[in-house]
């Protein structure tokens, strides 16, 4: 594969971009991107991994693969200008939340799709990502599909339907994360530490943590557990999160974002 290109620059875009840079699966000059109007973050992109943003319209034809990256309220109108300019035997990846397959096919023609929904670890080589396939994806596309997901983290073949889960979880799951980050930053400087060492602190912990989980045949619940003593500090700490429906409140968070993924389906 010699040619990708992006259509769409936002930050999942600029994720996988950054990832397969530095992954060495692609080169900066093999990258092309190009987006509706903000012509200042295509010059960022350009300036910042050496990417192609501006180059002639037999790009279209010429990529090996296209990358629908744009937001998805502006799909159909993005897809509808691409259908001239691609040839019939273009592949598609598409990272758009709640876009079926469908859909791309109805506006693209009959073409190999791959649906994928990453996040943006997929930066540092450590996304989590969900891939659904439609019946024109060879054997060898579908290969080649997830060795490209693969090389910015891990990948799981999932059926499509369940993508608007995987967006829900893994998906949106670091802005949580960093929300999450966020509360332990505040209340740990109001307790009097530095929010560098918070930082240091808390993400050796989730790290950690989410080791443990890897390596371990225990069950969250166990794990929690061993960690809460009768009458401890983490006691304390666990009542207070049900006091305030911890999980109720993570419950209702992935609720309504896989809710929000199929509505968004549902309104193209």
């Amino acid at each position: 594969m010699k040619k990708i290109l992006f259509i769409g620059a936002g930050s999942m875009a600029e994720a996988l971009m950054q990832g397969w840079i530095k992954q060495n699966v692609f080169k900066a000059q093999e990258i092309y991107v190009t987006n509706r109007s903000d012509k200042e973050r295509l010059q960022f992109l350009h300036d910042t991994y050496g990417i192609n943003c501006n180059f002639e319209e037999t790009i279209y034809q010429q990529a090996d693969l296209i990358i629908l990256a744009i937001k998805p309220k502006d799909a159909i109108k993005a897809m509808l200008e691409l259908k001239s300019k691609i040839t019939e035997q273009t592949a598609i990846l598409s990272i758009l939340a709640g876009i079926a397959i469908s859909t791309i096919t109805e506006q693209l023609g009959l073409r190999p799709v791959a649906r994928v929904m990453p996040n943006t670890s997929a930066t540092i080589g450590m996304s989590a990502s969900g891939i659904a396939f439609n019946g024109q994806v060879s054997a060898t596309q579908r290969t080649m599909f997830l060795q490209l997901l693969e090389a910015v983290g891990s990948v799981i073949e999932v059926e499509e339907d369940q993508l608007h889960a995987v967006t829900a979880l893994s998906g949106s799951g670091p802005a949580y994360i960093y929300y999450l980050m966020e509360a332990f930053e505040r209340v740990g400087i109001e307790v009097g530490l530095s929010k560098d060492i918070v930082r240091l602190l808390m993400t050796q912990t989730l790290a950690g943590t989410a080791e443990m989980l890897k390596q371990s045949v225990d069950e969250p619940d166990v794990l929690r557990k061993k960690v809460t003593s009768p009458g401890g500090t983490t006691e304390a700490g666990i009542k207070a999160l049900e006091q305030y429906q911890f999980k109720e409140a993570i419950e209702a968070c992935i609720k309504e974002a896989e809710a929000r993924s199929r509505a968004l389906a549902k309104s193209k």
